[in-house]
């Protein structure tokens, strides 16, 4: 709560305070510890147009802030507990939340829209639980390509040899509050997986957020770069963010009837299902994250669901109560993670309300199947259904409704300006 001091470790000279933007990209600023007590007091101001703004921080009007009503100022708090830095002596990371000056909610706030649907889950009395999985790459900062060659996934020679830049990401996002299980080579020469333990679905958005910004800052440390970009390189691997779900009930999984999936799971998937191609928009916001959604990438085309299956949309894992979950696979890692996990989990909701149930099980290649229903593998395409939502719309707000879409429609935009330089290559001398 505002006016609350949160406590800082002994010796910290500066905080690092943020939250996520529109995209999900940490914003916010570093603050003397000395001033620490008035912001944790009053916030921390930042103008509005901070979750009105593109990747690369290009502003324009929407209804909610614009130049008629000057871009005014909204007001940054710590919303978690400080924890020292383990790469910067004295600094301390927080990671915070905004309010109006009023101290209200924003409503284009992507956080304000996860809490709203959490909501929901409460009143039904389930906790809802998120694993988060993402993939990057590790490039060369000057020649942004990577510095190995080859596949080798899993390979335990090839993550000997990444240690010195995966090690300090598992070991010291632990000790700022971001529980890593697990880290290994991916299916690119540059590009790795690294898990964050299941948790509180707000908790698990509010990591994934931290852990992006937080892993270009180790990155940096070891003379690399760190992307999330989906895909970077057209020929190799696209990255994605795999969420995990389950409903807990009473300190039970209610996702497990005896190590398989409840008929309450099933709903849950079948809500899920009935809605992912509508909300693909934020799932994949770019029209390079499209690029990942090609047949035999291990990246969904169509929603089939299955069991221990990694050609379908929606991958059912059983086995120990408490590990029973339904994960999502469509999701790119430059996408906002509190409107993709929002959007999921209301979908999930409503299967449950309605009684919903997945079509049939996809028993073999989901690639290959003629019955399961496409997801939109264009950014064009997935605009098209947003627009069209009601679900959408409802889940996220009409504002941020329309930032989200404006932001796409001007990447299409900027994209179908530009004279590529293979059409240069292919066309120049020989046309």
């Amino acid at each position: 709560m505002s006016g609350t001091v949160t406590e800082l470790p002994e010796g910290t000279h500066t905080v690092v305070l943020g939250a996520g933007d529109a995209n999900g990209i940490m914003r916010g600023k570093r603050i003397p510890a000395s001033h620490w007590p008035t912001v944790c007091e009053s916030g921390a101001a930042l103008s509005i147009a901070t979750l009105a703004i593109d990747m690369t921080c290009d502003v324009w009007d929407t209804p909610y802030v614009n130049f008629d009503n000057g871009y005014p100022d909204m007001h940054l708090f710590p919303a978690r507990e400080a924890y020292a830095v383990p790469w910067e002596e004295g600094v301390a990371f927080c990671f915070g939340r905004f309010e109006s000056v009023d101290h209200q909610p924003i409503p284009i706030d992507p956080r304000n829209a996860l809490i709203k649907v959490l909501k929901r889950a409460e009143d039904m009395g389930y906790e809802v639980n998120i694993g988060a999985e993402l993939e990057f790459y590790l490039l060369d900062p000057e020649t942004l390509k990577p510095r190995d060659s080859g596949i080798q996934v899993y390979g335990l020679a090839r993550a000997a040899a990444l240690e010195h830049v995966l090690g300090p990401i598992r070991r010291y996002l632990n000790d700022v509050g971001i529980p890593i299980e697990q880290s290994n080579p991916e299916y690119a020469a540059g590009q790795v997986e690294v898990n964050i333990r299941y948790s509180e679905a707000l908790l698990a958005a509010d990591r994934a957020v931290a852990f992006r910004s937080l892993v270009k800052e180790l990155a940096v440390s070891q003379n690399y770069l760190a992307t999330f970009m989906a895909k970077p390189f057209i020929e190799e691997s696209g990255s994605g963010f795999h969420v995990h779900h389950s409903l807990w009930k009473d300190g039970k999984n209610a996702f497990s009837d005896g190590g398989k999936l409840s008929a309450l799971g099933m709903n849950y998937l079948g809500g899920m299902q009935k809605r992912m191609a509508e909300m693909s928009l934020v799932a994949s916001g770019t029209p390079n994250a499209y690029r990942r959604r090609q047949p035999y990438t291990f990246c969904p085309i169509n929603s089939a669901w299955g069991g221990d299956n990694r050609t379908v949309g929606l991958r059912v894992i059983e086995g120990k109560d408490s590990a029973v979950r339904v994960e999502k696979r469509d999701g790119s890692a430059d996408c906002n993670p509190y409107y993709l996990i929002a959007c999921e989990i209301a979908a999930g909701l409503d299967g449950i309300e309605q009684g919903l149930s997945p079509s049939e099980k996809t028993m073999g290649n989901a690639y290959e199947s003629e019955t399961a229903e496409p997801i939109p593998t264009d950014l064009a395409t997935a605009v098209a259904l947003a627009k069209n939502s009601n679900f959408l719309t409802g889940v996220v707000g009409e504002n941020s409704m329309g930032i989200i879409v404006s932001q796409a429609e001007r990447e299409l935009e900027f994209f179908a300006n530009q004279v590529t330089q293979v059409e240069m290559d292919r066309y120049l001398t020989n046309m």
